[in-house]
């Protein structure tokens, strides 16, 4: 595999770089692997470095690997000018083309992207050093080329859409876009992989234009997308100043409004794509700022036409049987399982969307009434029936496969299940709303010697999960108190429970990596969080940022815990200290509608099920990864921890 340019003069290797010859629409050539052009909104940028990296694997905040071999038609060069650390560049020439071949090497399925450097965005003022593009191609392929699908050879847009759609769909695992890295292993890669299939959803590279709808019919953010790529195109296309705060230039208004923790003391972005990834990470901070960069004549049309609460971007879909969902878990591979109280049935999505299960979801075995959803350490979904009548728990396999029989599983004297998790021995504790009791069941849906537990202080248990130690935590949302059940049965908590002030009909129940358990109060709409020994270390309750008769709850893999707000359309992100991080109002991206759901997935995206709604919102790259699913994080010590 070796570049061939079709017009191409270079003088010795110097670190100017060697500038191709093309047209402003180069043809396909046979021998050519991947070519394209590198834009700043409409206008080509001459002279841009072109990077070909992949995700590195060393661990979180490592660097990305440059694929780029020595050739006559590469320069080495370090990636920001500096000294010579064997990342080789092509430069774009006449119309912004580029040319790579097969003068690289990269192992098959790993995630590959674009970075462009610099360049002249054709103003008449020379090169812009603020000027960082990217663009994600995905995994390494077998054979062929990148976009085989799309085109024999494939022909890349680089530009401020396909860097919206880069930055944001693996913000999870980028410090910026020289550090886009996971540990190595089975989860972390599957994470990494998902992530750069999501960019997918968002933006066609092959034209740099954002979507309108997603491959798999979702409804994708396009407004927003391009409202964010005008943002970025006000600073790529200028001579690069950052004089302010007097006559502030446009790159010197995004650089300070898109630091690294979203704060003005936070490190400020040397580029455009660095800028990019840091929105990501705080889509809720500086939205005023940020708005009022949007040109009068922007180079993308079909922006917002009015300043939004944040710049999350959501993806609404709405396949495979969704309808008023309620409850979502996620599975080692990345597929959301979803319990829909609008139709009593089960759906399944893979990673970016697609239905798994039919169009109808899934609705055998006696599945009716559902409340909750757990997926168990070899992926199979455990689903809670809540009859009035009685109850049952539906187990199926990860290829919707009924495992329980056509009645469930009904023994351990089920009653109105509510909740439902899964502990590191594959066995299932379920609450039971009716008559305040929790049930476990074994891997194979059979009583555990007959046991129920109860409690004097279990009163209409709802939510439930496991602790690193296996101890279950339940939140009674009619007793306002937390039981705690060691892996034995023993109550932990004490006659009355844990108790609190703050606790006021507690539903959702999350733990952290630390041991601590965070708790929903849908009644007065706060968040109550508790030590690992029952020691309070919330105060009089977290409330503010939107928080609205909040029921679900979730802790992705830095410790912040995300809720789902019924009555305010919303979601809050606190951190692990309790902070509100995401606004007043919390994040509102992709038409939330009475969320009453909410998981993160190992890539970083936050899943939201509207009850108001027919749809699921995936909120992407808002979160950091984290393990999944939680008997995963529960059986090897790493809840609330990155994979």
């Amino acid at each position: 595999m070796r570049a061939t340019l079709a017009i191409v003069f270079c003088l010795p290797l110097v670190l100017t770089g060697c500038e191709l010859a093309s047209s402003n629409a180069p043809t396909a050539d046979p021998g050519l692997a991947i070519q394209g052009s590198v834009h700043g909104g409409q206008q080509p940028i001459v002279g841009a470095r072109v990077y070909l990296l992949a995700a590195g694997t060393g661990g979180y905040g490592g660097q990305s690997s440059s694929l780029l071999l020595s050739t006559g038609a590469n320069t080495v060069q370090d990636k920001f000018g500096g000294a010579t650390n064997n990342d080789y560049y092509v430069s774009t020439g006449a119309g912004g083309a580029f040319s790579i071949s097969s003068d690289y090497n990269c192992t098959p399925n790993t995630q590959v992207y674009l970075y462009a450097v610099g360049g002249d965005p054709g103003l008449g003022t020379g090169a812009n050093a603020a000027s960082g593009l990217m663009a994600a191609l995905g995994k390494c392929p077998s054979s062929g080329n990148f976009l085989t699908s799309v085109s024999p050879i494939p022909y890349i847009v680089v530009n401020e859409v396909s860097t919206v759609a880069a930055a944001y769909s693996f913000a999870g695992f980028a410090t910026d876009p020289t550090h886009v890295s996971s540990a190595n292993t089975t989860l972390a890669l599957t994470g990494v992989q998902n992530a750069f299939a999501n960019a997918a959803n968002l933006a066609s590279i092959g034209s740099g234009s954002a979507l309108a709808t997603t491959p798999s019919g979702g409804v994708a953010p396009q407004g927003t997308v391009y409202t964010l790529a005008n943002i970025l195109g006000a600073c790529v296309n200028s001579n690069g100043a950052t004089t302010g705060p007097t006559n502030p230039t446009a790159c010197y208004t995004l650089f300070t409004n898109a630091t690294s923790d979203g704060t003005p003391t936070g490190a400020q972005p040397s580029d455009t794509a660095t800028a990019a990834i840091n929105i990501a990470h705080h889509p809720g901070a500086n939205i005023d700022n940020l708005w009022g960069m949007v040109p009068g004549v922007p180079a993308f049309g079909s922006g917002l036409t009015s300043e939004p609460n944040d710049f999350t971007l959501g993806i609404q879909y709405t396949g495979g049987g969704v309808n008023a969902p309620n409850f979502i878990a996620i599975d080692g591979i990345g597929n959301a399982w979803i319990t829909n109280s609008g139709a009593s049935s089960v759906s399944e999505l893979s990673s970016n969307g697609t239905a798994v299960t039919p169009a109808a979801g899934f609705t055998g075995g006696s599945i009716d009434g559902l409340s909750s959803v757990a997926i168990d350490l070899a992926g199979n979904a455990w689903i809670a029936n809540d009859h009035l009548s009685g109850g049952s728990v539906v187990e199926l396999s990860s290829g919707d496969t009924l495992v329980s029989g056509s009645n469930g599983y009904t023994v351990g004297n089920l009653t109105s299940p509510y909740g439902i998790a899964i502990d590191a021995s594959n066995k299932a504790w379920v609450t039971n709303s009716l008559n305040s009791s929790v049930s476990v069941l074994s891997g194979s849906g059979l009583s555990i010697s007959g046991v129920e537990y109860t409690d004097s202080a279990l009163s209409t248990p709802y939510g439930i999960a496991i602790d690193q130690a296996g101890a279950a935590w339940i939140a009674n949302n009619a007793g306002n108190s937390v039981t705690k059940l060691s892996n034995l049965g023993a109550v932990l908590s004490g006659p009355n429970g844990f108790t609190d002030p703050s606790l006021n009909s507690p539903d959702g129940i999350a733990i952290d990596h630390s041991g601590n358990a965070w708790i929903t109060n849908s009644a007065n709409s706060s968040v109550t969080k508790f030590s690992s020994t029952g020691t309070i270390l919330s105060g009089s309750g977290y409330t503010g940022g939107g928080l609205n008769n909040p029921n679900a709850i979730a802790i992705d893999g830095s410790g912040s815990v995300w809720i789902a707000n019924l009555l305010s359309q919303s979601v809050t992100q606190i951190n692990n200290s309790g902070q509100i991080v995401s606004g007043a109002n919390g994040y509102t991206g992709g038409d939330v509608d009475l969320p009453d759901a909410i998981a993160i997935d190992g890539s970083g995206n936050v899943w939201i099920g509207n009850l108001g709604g027919e749809g699921v919102t995936e909120l992407i790259g808002a979160a950091t990864p984290v393990v999944t699913p939680l008997a995963a994080g529960v059986a090897n010590n790493s809840l609330g921890a990155r994979p």
